[in-house]
């Protein structure tokens, strides 16, 4: 009975499960051993083989190197900016000589030049203003000032008085000093070289051999000959508030009573301006 009993549930696994033949079944509810198939047998005129060698794991391979990153671009090479200025036709600027005192501590002048002339544009073409004596500034001292000449100074002049601006009366420049000639007060804007002192218009026909031609005509600025003048002046004046950081002269202190004082000294905002 017991025997029945396992031989019909054989018989019903095997029903049950897909895939097993249902001659497994009845093979097993008889009791015969079920036939299993081998494959064929080898030939034996083929060579023997070998066990398939294990593989080996690949070696390590070291960490990627990081993607190589450019260099930083290169900061403006020395010279640049007089390059600049040296290149446009009419300019007269050339790099001033070593000197120790321009590398004094406190009073050293980032890429010096010597100007003498600047190109600026006028109605029957190009024309240069000079600079009388030809002062040492800064680089961006020069760069500034030749802006202002170009597009303020050639129209006021015209505008105003009716004459071409020819050349400026200027001092100041680089002095390693303190500002307005005191000893406790701090440094100078012209002893980095980015200031300039202007004491005098030079219009129309240009002076030879330090006669004024006929025609000629020269414009203090401590003392204006009448309203035109005047006016000039004050025009002068005004521009130099927008095309430069600070512009003093007559009438902001005594030590400006006798020239109108321009620089480019960095201030809070790029936008604040210090005009007296």
């Amino acid at each position: 009975m017991a025997l029945a009993l396992a031989a019909l549930t054989i018989w019903l696994l095997a029903a049950i499960t897909v895939g097993i033949p249902a001659a497994l079944a009845r093979e097993a509810v008889s009791g015969r051993p079920v036939s299993t198939r081998l494959p064929p047998p080898r030939p034996p005129g083929l060579p023997a083989t070998s066990p398939s060698p294990t593989p080996t794991p690949p070696a390590p391979q070291p960490p990627a190197a990081p993607a190589s990153v450019s260099p930083p671009e290169k900061e403006e090479a020395a010279g640049t900016c007089l390059s600049a200025l040296a290149g446009v036709a009419g300019n007269q600027v050339r790099a001033a000589p070593p000197s120790a005192t321009l590398a004094t501590e406190g009073c050293t002048v980032v890429e010096p030049v010597i100007v003498e002339a600047f190109a600026v544009r006028r109605p029957d073409g190009a024309g240069a203003i000079r600079l009388l004596p030809p002062p040492t500034v800064s680089c961006e001292m020069a760069r500034a000032l030749s802006v202002w000449f170009d597009t303020a100074l050639v129209p006021l002049a015209r505008g105003a008085l009716a004459k071409e601006l020819t050349a400026l009366r200027v001092g100041g420049g680089h002095e390693c000093r303190r500002r307005n000639g005191q000893s406790q007060t701090p440094m100078s804007e012209h002893a980095t070289g980015r200031a300039l002192d202007i004491f005098a218009f030079e219009l129309g026909e240009e002076r030879q051999g330090g006669e004024k031609q006929q025609g000629g005509l020269a414009v203090s600025v401590e003392k204006p000959d009448g309203l035109d003048q005047t006016r000039f002046l004050d025009a002068v004046r005004q521009s130099a508030c927008g095309a430069f950081m600070t512009a003093l002269g007559p009438g902001s202190d005594a030590a400006h009573a006798n020239h109108l004082h321009v620089d480019i000294q960095q201030r809070r905002a790029s936008s604040s301006r210090f005009c007296q």
